[in-house]
């Protein structure tokens, strides 16, 4: 048993531990992780590790220290627990470690929820792992892009879903912060299919031109240049949370800013402080998927809404091939460089990488 693991109150720190071999017992089956994806998403993972969001509660270790949540692909190696097949691929939620015990509950369809003791406070979204053959989302030469990209597009999806469902799409610009990032790019994807959607991306000025070719965007402004844009009533989506950003799109729009939502932190070392209520307009919201997730599954049936994801998900997928490319590592130190690499931001806006630990 191997695991990476980052130290919670200094990111840059990361070491790997060996342990003994691990055993299923009664109720309980063994998962071999082969590989995931790492994307600044999973550095969001990292950065909310803690209360609220306690994303290190999905896969303890020991104190002071925590196993950054991926999404990839597992194989069952051992199972106590029928209907749960060896040799059986699923794509889910993992930690970065050679194998993950889980307690399967609620088996049927290929599919299966991890019952763990620790993970039942825990929202419901992340517990559920699918088999590759029953799996709506899945192609096999796709499986890079839906480990970098499909936990990042389920969430663009719910955000898409809630600001047409807020009636914000036509109610003036959506103005995207971090416009070259992936979550960033899955939301605008499904946005630009309304054609009440008006759509401004936010982004560096080194990642302008990428942007731009990929002509998603009705516009695309360099954050220097955000007073050049109408002050007229706009809804934010910030992706980088960066507190000179956050400040600068408040205080431009002011009280005709709509709503302004929170979602990743891709500018994560520039962190908005406490009292961001002050700032003109709306105060910030976060945006937290799993809960848009039991709505909508209240109000579709989960296997409607993984239908209706499913089926966006698809174009979006064959859309990011033509220009995205996956960078492959593996061991500790591919694992590592990965990770820093993402975490400083060193990573360019067409290339992501797909890891194995072992």
């Amino acid at each position: 048993m191997t695991d990476f693991l980052v130290k919670r109150d200094d990111l840059h720190q990361c070491r790997l531990v060996e342990s003994g071999p691990v055993e299923p017992g009664p109720g309980q089956a063994l998962l071999k992780v082969e590989s995931f994806g790492l994307t600044a998403n999973n550095v969001t993972y990292a950065v909310f590790g803690g209360p609220p969001m306690n994303y290190w509660d999905f896969f303890p270790c020991e104190d002071g220290w925590g196993r950054v949540p991926m999404w990839g692909f597992a194989t069952v190696a051992a199972s106590e627990v029928p209907g749960v097949e060896p040799d059986t691929r699923m794509f889910g939620y993992l930690p970065p470690s050679s194998y993950l015990l889980v307690n399967p509950v609620a088996v049927a369809d290929g599919a299966f929820v991890d019952g763990s003791p620790h993970r039942a406070a825990l929202p419901s979204a992340y517990h559920r792992y699918l088999a590759t053959g029953a799996d709506p989302f899945y192609r096999p030469e796709t499986e890079a892009m839906q480990m970098l990209l499909r936990p990042l597009f389920f969430t663009s999806f719910l955000i898409d879903d809630q600001l047409a469902d807020d009636g914000l799409t036509a109610k003036g610009p959506i103005v995207i912060s971090s416009a070259s990032s992936k979550t960033a790019l899955a939301t605008a994807f499904p946005l630009s299919w309304r054609p009440e959607a008006r759509l401004i991306g936010l982004t560096s000025a080194r990642n302008r031109e990428f942007v731009e070719r990929l002509g998603i965007y009705q516009q695309v402004v360099a954050y220097e240049e955000i007073d050049s844009l109408p002050r007229e009533a706009a809804t934010f989506v910030d992706f980088a949370g960066n507190a000179d950003t956050r400040l600068a799109v408040h205080s431009h729009y002011g009280g005709a800013l709509l709503a302004s939502f929170t979602v990743g932190m891709t500018h994560w070392d520039a962190m908005i402080p406490s009292g961001e209520a002050e700032l003109p307009g709306p105060a910030p919201a976060f945006f937290f998927a799993p809960d848009r997730i039991v709505k909508r599954g209240r109000d579709w049936g989960r296997a409607g809404l993984e239908t209706r994801v499913a089926e966006a998900w698809h174009p979006f997928c064959d859309w990011c091939a033509g220009w995205l490319e996956p960078i492959p590592g593996e061991g500790f130190e591919g694992v590592l460089d990965a990770y820093l690499d993402v975490l400083d931001g060193g990573v360019p806006p067409n290339r992501a990488h797909v890891l194995t630990l072992d």
